[in-house]
């Protein structure tokens, strides 16, 4: 028997699972890395940091799994979208990881919004007006930071990074490329106009390269560390939301992804581009006759884990005495309340937010309060309220796509009964779950299999899926919700004429 790695690169840790050629799970492991957050607006990584974060997690699936009939063969790449990394001649590293999530370039992308150049580069790269993207990171280095700018011999993103250093190759796949908005959707190549107006010419970056595109050979050093031979092939795999969408089964045009980790997003393939009039949602190609079509929400999870933090302190050491995860019994507190929160409405922007505001300035806020609300009410808003949010990338795409087929659903936040159900009672939807709820890892599987001749069709990872959960809407509940969205809609409206001047505030006085 014969083992694959798939491994994602996520934005506050990096997961490795080991499968068989069968899609058994024999190991998995989970590395964190620290988010640097010096100002309001930076979301940095160290890439070194992450790309210990792979070393060691591999070495970890492979010590567990205790492999003793066969060998790992190949290690396949899922990785978070929108990095930036600068490096010198010698690929050593002149700046950290910019993430989807460093606002600093947020002036760039307003005034392209403003003039209408942003809106003619989403025409051709199917990258939102955003500063998430590096094409409006590599604006930011080249007026703010002109001395680096010059010095800089590579411009890549963490996995292409990473996968460097094992290997010494330096390539990009597409849907990566996609994301850079330095890419034209329509030919698949470096867009010149993108090059032009960043500055920054083709050599300075990867060569790119097909999803299932494979190399063989690892340097020995990290070979001896982590356990395996040298001459594992290395596949090149795709972004994270590319493989949460194919992970889960959505392959067909039509067919919702949702996926909700430290972010989140809402998804689906189509078979050629599709441009939002009003830029919400993305178009990336991913391969030939597959665009993915989406809008992605910088807080999902995340603003959870605030809440759990700041408003649950004293709640997590009962659970730690009870034996009980903190966040089930976080579940189980908001579950005391009625769905809606009784007209408690909470707006997740904690760190501005991409679909379908795309408003770096936006920030959160409780709405409603009132003496009877409690804080099991503000942790059921927060659940609500990163629904709310979600549900209305989901009306964006209805626009542009069509009703959707089916809804298929993954991530962290599947595991919770309650917040998968509050999903079905929102989206008025059935909700379907699989089994293998670990979706990025699970396709950089299957995206192995495929560059070593063990599967054909992408559709065939669906056999790897296992069995479905349904939830289904309560009429009860949803008819509470009706009422509430349309305030949640109409009230993300009125505070975005504040949004820049509290966000302003903050900057000059962080505190």
């Amino acid at each position: 028997m014969n083992y694959i790695i798939g491994i994602d690169v996520g934005t506050t840790s990096t997961k490795a699972l080991l499968y068989d050629t069968d899609g058994k799970i024999y190991a998995k492991a989970n590395k964190g890395y620290t988010l640097y957050q010096d100002t309001p607006d930076m979301a940095e990584e160290d890439p070194d940091e992450i790309f210990n974060a792979t070393l060691s997690a591999i070495q970890e699936v492979v010590a567990k799994a205790q492999l003793t009939d066969g060998k790992v063969i190949a290690i396949s790449w899922s990785a978070q979208q929108h990095s930036l990394i600068a490096l010198d001649k010698d690929f050593k590293p002149l700046t950290r990881t910019l993430t989807w999530a460093d606002n600093r370039s947020e002036k760039y992308a307003r005034e392209y919004k403003e003039n209408g150049r942003g809106m003619a580069m989403y025409q051709r790269t199917g990258l939102p007006i955003h500063p998430m993207g590096p094409f409006y990171k590599l604006l930011y280095f080249k007026n703010e930071q002109p001395d680096l700018f010059k010095r800089t011999a590579y411009w890549v993103g963490i996995k292409e990074y990473i996968i460097w250093k094992y290997t010494g190759v330096l390539k990009e796949e597409i849907s990566m490329a996609a994301a850079s908005g330095l890419l034209n959707m329509k030919t698949c190549d470096w867009d010149p106009e993108a090059l032009k107006e960043t500055g920054i010419t083709k050599d300075q970056l990867p060569e790119l390269v097909d999803l299932t595109d494979k190399f063989q050979g690892i340097k020995s050093e990290y070979a001896k560390v982590m356990g395996i031979d040298e001459d594992v092939y290395f596949v090149m795999g795709a972004t994270d939301g590319a493989l949460s969408t194919i992970g889960v089964g959505a392959i067909d045009s039509g067919v919702l992804a949702i996926n909700i980790g430290t972010s989140a997003a809402v998804r689906t393939f189509v078979d050629k581009p599709r441009i939002d009039p009003k830029a919400r949602l993305y178009c990336y190609p991913i391969m030939k006759g597959k665009y993915l079509v989406g809008g992605p929400i910088n807080n999902g999870g995340i603003v959870l884990s605030w809440a759990h933090d700041a408003l649950f302190a004293s709640e997590e050491q009962a659970a730690k005495l009870l034996g009980m995860d903190s966040y089930d019994m976080l579940s189980k507190i908001a579950a005391t309340v009625p769905a809606g929160s009784d007209g408690l409405i909470f707006h997740p922007y904690l760190g501005g937010e991409r679909a379908p505001l795309w408003d770096a300035n936006a920030r959160g806020s409780f709405f409603g309060l009132n003496r009877k609300h409690t804080k099991a009410h503000m942790i059921r808003a927060v659940m609500e309220g990163i629904m709310y949010n979600l549900y209305s990338v989901t009306l964006a795409l209805k626009e542009v796509t069509g009703d959707p087929k089916a809804i298929l659903a993954a991530g962290g936040f599947a595991q919770s009964k309650l917040w998968t159900q509050m999903m079905a009672d929102i989206f008025e939807n059935d909700i379907i779950i699989p089994e293998s709820y670990e979706s990025g890892s699970l396709a950089a599987m299957f995206l192995a299999k495929m560059a070593l001749g063990m599967e054909d069709k992408l559709e065939d990872i669906k056999k790897y899926l296992g069995k479905e959960n349904k939830y289904q809407p309560n009429e009860e509940t949803f008819a509470r919700y009706r009422k509430l969205v349309p305030i949640y809609l109409r009230l993300s409206r009125e505070f975005s004429t504040e949004y820049k001047a509290i966000a302003d505030y903050q900057r000059e006085f962080p505190g």
